[in-house]
């Protein structure tokens, strides 16, 4: 029989998992108020609960201050297993260049089941991207970032998920497969999409995909922006591939095939 977690266990996972993304979202440094006033949470088990990732090595506490920052170990957790453009550090450094540079919010996105998941956010200075939180989901089917992550995924997968997951919807919900498979397949030919964001009203995103490895699920890069911004999304889009061909040190052809012009027609 399969293990089941116990209400309080599962809560607790999740609060940790809270303390890490405040200091993704805020900075280095949080006390323990940040935390309570951020998530709403209980002030002694959420003392209880920093005084225990500090026993375990996770975060130090300042005994002036009283704030607490992380250790090491958190960056080290898992990093062996991730793709070497995440494991050296040049992705993440590539997301926080071109927020500096181009003032715009870049995320880094992958798929939880059936919903796309904001992995890793670089912040820049749109109102609209800059409520946008890590770890925040999107329904992939409601933004042009979850078509372009189904795209790398064999057609009849994709075809049957879609089915699936029309079949489930509320009737106000439902969407027409057809039109989703056909904005998929140009997606899956040129490896990048433009188009609306989905997470919040009038928030529109140009993405890529990254480098697919057989053992481990879709990611793709994008920057956030409104639609009503004067921007130029395909020198941005080039400016990704670019920037990610650097990371992977490998050519272009490796993770994407332009396509002809006929073969983008919709």
């Amino acid at each position: 029989m399969a293990a089941v977690l116990e209400p309080n266990k599962t809560k607790i996972a999740k609060r940790v998992f809270e303390i890490f993304e405040f200091f993704c979202d805020n900075g280095q440094k949080a006390t323990v108020m940040d935390i309570v006033r951020r998530y709403g949470r209980p002030q002694s088990s959420t003392s209880e609960l920093l005084s225990s990732l500090v026993e375990m090595g996770l975060l130090y506490k300042d005994p002036r201050s009283r704030a607490y920052t992380p250790t090491p170990r958190i960056a080290a957790l898992g990093t062996s297993a991730q793709p070497k453009m995440i494991r050296d550090g040049g992705l993440f450094t590539l997301m926080d260049n071109l927020a500096e540079i181009t003032g715009k919010s870049f995320a880094l996105f992958g798929m939880v089941g059936t919903q796309i998941q904001i992995f890793r956010l670089s912040h820049g200075d749109l109102p609209l991207s800059n409520k946008i939180s890590y770890g925040v989901f999107e329904q992939a089917w409601a933004s042009v970032v979850g078509l372009l992550l189904l795209s790398a995924s064999a057609p009849d997968h994709v075809a049957r998920l879609l089915w699936r997951l029309n079949a489930e919807a509320e009737p106000g919900e439902r969407f027409d497969i057809a039109k989703l498979k056909d904005s998929i397949g140009m997606f899956r030919v040129q490896g990048h999409a433009i188009g609306d964001a989905g997470f919040q009203p009038g928030l529109q995103v140009a993405a890529v995909l990254l480098p697919r490895s057989r053992i481990r699920g879709p990611l793709a890069l994008g920057v956030f922006f409104d639609d009503d911004s004067e921007i130029d999304a395909k020198y941005l889009i080039g400016e990704m591939k670019q920037g990610i061909c650097r990371c992977a040190a490998t050519e272009p052809h490796s993770y994407y095939s332009p396509a002809k012009p006929a073969q983008l027609a919709v």
